[in-house]
């Protein structure tokens, strides 16, 4: 039961983030930086910490027992938001020697997502 809990929500998770990204990409000009990835994962991140904040009120240490957190922390967010993608852009702005780019890629991906999940943490767990 767990497994597809995580399966399903992967599934749904992975597919937002491909119908997000090519919504974004369809509607922005090609930037210096990815900004479709950039926006998904960001958000992705304030929809975890909307999640952990609304069903939590804080950040559980062991959660992996918690059927609500396999499905969407795990599961929808896991694929969601995309670790992997980011390495890929990353390395591709370093192979093309964009310095500037890839800190201000790294940085704001990095910042931000943190920042978006702390504030929704706020916002939700009060």
């Amino acid at each position: 039961m767990t497994i597809l809990l995580v399966a399903v929500g992967g599934g749904l998770g992975a597919v937002s983030r491909y119908l997000l990204g090519i919504l974004i990409k369809s509607r922005t000009k090609e930037r210096r930086i990815p900004t479709a990835m950039l926006i998904v994962n960001i958000l992705g991140a304030f929809g975890l910490g909307l999640f952990f904040g609304w069903v939590y009120r804080e950040v559980p240490s062991m959660v992996y027992d918690d059927l609500r957190y396999l499905f969407i922390g795990v599961g929808f967010f896991g694929a969601f938001t995309t670790f992997s993608t980011f390495s890929i852009e990353t390395s591709t702005l370093i192979r093309k020697k964009k310095w500037g780019d890839c800190a201000l890629y790294v940085g704001s991906s990095i910042i931000g997502s943190i920042m978006c999940f702390v504030l929704a943490m706020m916002i939700t767990a009060g």
